[in-house]
């Protein structure tokens, strides 16, 4: 059972596709972000999967660097793939998805699909990947994890399709993300909960474990964002789709009222030395590596299988 509604969030993200690159300016800084963190790596990529691919702005960079590999744009929301086809360089394709999954699922892809820095674009959830079991030699993912409420299924779904020794690369935010605009609605509102709440860096550590990752490494950025007026926070977080997908939420139309003395509440939170207002968010990076067997999945054969925390998981890699 999902606490977040996988449908509110296609339909807000499906909304949100024609202003997203214009607010996605800390989206389009992570991109880069996680671009200058594959220069570290030396994983032979053939094949590469950007999971939550948006607007196309990891996918590009990736198609600059892994100009001869396989590169799948997958994505929950068809309109941002429909945003992102002339970043893919893919404008023959008109329909998105379905031929191209059908071809997926029953793994027949073949060379004729591909020319030289295109990438395919893929509509589909996180949860149920239409790719084929060590299929996949390096997924990378740029903020999208939040919107995932279970880590272990969809890691272990990660892990599934990605090859042996393949490269899981990520970034997703962390439970500090907007904590003045929490602050700002917990001064007018104690009972409901307003903004998302996200899992720490460690959970994500100890979840990557749990699905068979190995040597994940973890750390954590910290992003603010300064704006003139509160207002110009929660533009920019429709604009990009980023509104509260608990399926607990309230539903109702929020009371003008309550909403002004949330809006004067963040305007006490002003920084003292340029007077701006603030919006936090803490960026968590990660990437592991999908281990042998040996690493057992929650659904697997468990025999021989001990529990490690990533603590003491962390100690035993650098004895």
């Amino acid at each position: 059972m999902h606490n977040y509604s996988r449908q509110h969030i296609q339909t807000h993200f499906d909304h949100a596709a024609p202003s997203y690159d214009e607010a996605a300016i800390l989206q389009k800084t992570v991109a880069e972000r996680i671009d200058e963190r594959l220069d570290l790596t030396t994983v032979e990529a053939k094949v590469i999967v950007d999971l939550g691919a948006g607007t196309g702005l990891l996918t590009e960079k990736v198609m600059q660097r892994y100009p001869q590999a396989k590169i799948f744009a997958v994505d929950l929301s068809y309109k941002m793939l429909e945003v992102a086809k002339p970043r893919l360089q893919t404008p023959r394709f008109t329909g998105l998805g379905n031929t191209v999954n059908q071809l997926l699922a029953q793994c027949t892809l073949t060379k004729k699909l591909f020319t030289k820095n295109i990438a395919i674009p893929i509509n589909a959830d996180a949860f149920q990947l239409p790719f084929a079991d060590g299929s996949v030699d390096m997924l990378v993912s740029n903020m999208m994890l939040q919107w995932c409420d279970d880590l272990d299924a969809v890691f272990s779904e990660i892990r599934r399709v990605l090859k042996p020794e393949g490269l899981i690369m990520f970034t997703s935010l962390g439970p500090d993300t907007l904590k003045e605009l929490r602050q700002a609605w917990q001064t007018v509102d104690m009972e409901q909960e307003h903004v998302n709440t996200f899992i720490d860096m460690h959970d994500m550590g100890d979840a990557l474990v749990r699905a068979g990752f190995g040597q994940p490494v973890m750390d954590v950025e910290t992003f603010t964002l300064t704006y003139e007026k509160p207002i110009g926070v929660l533009k920019d977080l429709k604009a990009i789709g980023a509104t509260n997908a608990n399926q607990r939420r309230q539903t109702g139309l929020m009371g003008k009222q309550r909403f002004a003395a949330m809006l004067n509440a963040y305007e006490e939170l002003r920084t003292p030395d340029d007077q701006k207002i603030p919006a936090t968010y803490e960026v968590v990076h990660g990437h592991a590596w999908a281990g042998q067997e040996i690493f057992k999945g929650p659904n697997r054969d468990k025999s021989g299988h001990i529990e490690i925390s990533l603590e003491d998981f962390s100690k035993q890699l650098k004895k």
